[in-house]
């Protein structure tokens, strides 16, 4: 699996260990809630950095894959597999590769998350940027989290990424019970975004919110993204919904952030809120009625090792995900500005009879 990541800035000082830091969060095998399949999922860089600091071209990242078990799909062959998109690729391309999930695997996010570690130190040491995600919701196990409060320590001091000790505890259980019971279970990941400066996003097509649900929804398992209240607002009258102003701290804010710190697709300034709803996963060991390719119908159970839940290694590809799109529409943001004062010195020369 690899990536390549382009219009990373020049200079910015880049290990190769602080994009290890986040793949570790997502691979296989980090805890017995998690698929068994081992891989170390290193990453090597080929190109784009020097000497430990980025050369503004092109960075390429590259991840072997070491425990790939292709014969565990030869029932699958021919084989439509429920919920999987064995069926939608081929309609659309004709064929498919049906020795695993292809480019709809959540394998494929590993390329995601080693940009997203890029996208987030850019994001933390150039702009005081910062993404955390956390579990807040596995099956019908819910936990009360105060997004102003979290943090990384709490998230990571859970192996299900959920910073609520005792929902947490119930959680692992729930997902534990699923496991044994051969089937599978979905849930719900919160993010808070701190530090993001207002004016970010465009008016219609590329709002910030619209952007970040299209990088959201295209994770695997994704079924739904909301801001702030989300469909909780509708309960709610305009009177009871709207975020009041004030000034505080010396500039402009909202006395609350039922927004999610996002209004009219651009950011306001105060902590971005989102949350995504991830389906079960799809491979199961439950019996299920499917066809094959030729049309005929028959019982498939699934095989192989496969995540119960896939909530907690989906914590970074979310926070991935964010930061990717916030680090495109600040350096859009920062581009714009420093293109606007250069205008200005360019018109403001020629009115004054400059010839520079």
């Amino acid at each position: 699996m690899g990536v390549v990541i382009d219009g990373c800035p020049a200079g910015i000082a880049l290990d190769v260990a602080e994009i290890q830091r986040e793949l570790d969060r997502r691979k296989p095998g980090q805890s017995r809630i998690t698929t068994q399949r081992k891989e170390a999922d290193r990453a090597r860089i080929l190109s784009g950095v020097f000497e430990g600091r980025t050369l503004g071209t092109a960075i390429s990242i590259v991840v072997d894959n070491e425990d790939a078990r292709p014969e565990a799909y030869d029932e699958v062959r021919d084989a439509y597999r429920p919920s999987h998109a064995d069926y939608t690729y081929e309609a659309k391309y004709g064929l498919r590769n049906w020795q695993g999930g292809g480019r709809a695997s959540a394998r494929e996010t590993i390329g995601r998350v080693a940009a997203g570690a890029i996208a987030a130190k850019l994001l933390r040491t150039g702009f005081g940027v910062r993404t955390l995600a956390y579990v807040t919701q596995i099956h019908e196990v819910r936990a009360e989290v105060d997004p102003a409060s979290v943090t990384e320590e709490a998230i990571e001091a859970s192996i299900v990424r959920c910073p609520h000790p005792a929902a947490a505890e119930r959680m692992i259980t729930r997902i534990e019970e699923a496991r044994k019971a051969g089937d599978s279970v979905g849930g719900i990941i919160q993010a808070v975004v701190r530090g993001v400066p207002p004016g970010l996003g465009e008016p219609v097509f590329d709002k910030l919110t619209a952007d970040l649900a299209k990088g959201l929804m295209s994770l695997p398992a994704t079924r739904g993204v909301e801001f702030g209240l989300g469909f909780a607002s509708v309960l709610l009258t305009g009177s009871q919904h709207n975020d009041a102003f004030e000034m505080r701290e010396g500039r402009v804010r909202t006395a609350t952030n039922r927004s999610g710190g996002i209004q009219g697709g651009i950011s306001n300034g105060e902590d971005i809120l989102l949350r995504v709803a991830f389906k079960p996963t799809a491979t199961i060991a439950h019996p299920q009625r499917t066809v094959t390719r030729q049309g005929e119908s028959i019982e498939l159970r699934g095989k192989g090792r496969h995540d119960p839940c896939v909530l907690p290694r989906a914590v970074p590809m979310v926070e991935a995900m964010v930061n990717l799109v916030l680090i495109d529409h600040l350096l859009r943001a920062t581009l714009r500005r420093d293109f606007d004062k250069l205008a200005g010195l360019v018109t403001g020369g020629l009115l004054n009879g400059s010839s520079r």
